[in-house]
């Protein structure tokens, strides 16, 4: 029997989702969550696959570390954790009391929302402090509970001056921890099952050569344009999935 109730045709998709998002990922330190996520939503309940892309976040967390360690901005993933700790039980108890269409629904939109964000080219002006930060990482505790907390932090340093180094090697690390924080919340909402570990298991080699392909950097597009690509991407997975929800 087939995980998560998917169709042969179903499971082949999530196939390709998974090597053109650990790619994605791999190649420019975001997005994997995202397309994920958007992807599933078009062939089944996509908070099934929620904690699953935790166990696959942690995994390319650690194939990326060894390279970035000197590129994180700690002071900033710390700021993000005490945020995100308020968001993440709020952002659960919301999702987890709708129906399958609605809960597609708000995770389409969401997406689609921060896709056009990101594309917007938004930039903040002035200084960035300690509550910006813990703003953005409150916004991300409450996307998380659909397993999406990096749009809204890469959606937040997209519009800052960092260096693609420290904006790919902040967001790598942070994926990890927020992760750890998240597991046992989403076990209290019902959303970690047997078939979490049977697709998760599945899916790991798929996970750990798409990332590892992407990491490799074989294309010679620069990072900001394959990041555009990856955004566009995402935006039209979820305006499949938003019409989806509503027919």
């Amino acid at each position: 029997m087939i995980p998560f109730d998917l169709s042969p045709i179903g499971l082949g998709w999530m196939a390709i989702t998974i090597l053109v998002a650990g790619f994605v990922r791999g190649y420019s330190g975001f997005g994997f969550s995202a397309l994920t996520i958007a992807s599933s939503a078009l062939v089944t309940n996509p908070l099934q696959f929620v904690a699953v892309v935790v166990l696959w976040e942690t995994v390319m967390t650690l194939q990326a570390l060894s390279g970035i360690w000197k590129d994180i901005d700690w002071r900033r993933v710390g700021l993000l954790l005490v945020g995100a700790m308020v968001g993440m039980p709020l952002g659960i108890w919301a999702l987890t009391s709708i129906s399958e269409d609605a809960a597609r629904g708000v995770i389409s939109a969401y997406v689609l929302t921060m896709s056009l964000i990101l594309l917007a080219g938004w930039k903040l002006r002035g200084k960035v402090g300690p509550l910006a930060n813990l703003g953005a990482g409150l916004a991300s505790g409450l996307a998380n509970a659909p397993g999406m907390g990096g749009l809204p932090v890469a959606a937040f340093f997209a519009a800052q001056a960092m260096s693609p180094a420290v904006f790919r090697a902040t967001l790598v690390a942070y994926f990890p921890l927020l992760d750890l924080y998240s597991t046992p919340i989403y076990w209290w909402g019902g959303m970690v099952t047997w078939d979490t570990l049977w697709i998760g298991l599945i899916g790991l080699p798929l996970v750990v050569l798409s990332n590892w392909l992407g990491s490799r950097h074989f294309l010679r597009t620069d990072p900001q344009d394959f990041r555009r690509f990856a955004i566009l991407l995402l935006a039209g997975l979820a305006a499949l999935g938003l019409l989806k929800s509503v027919l």
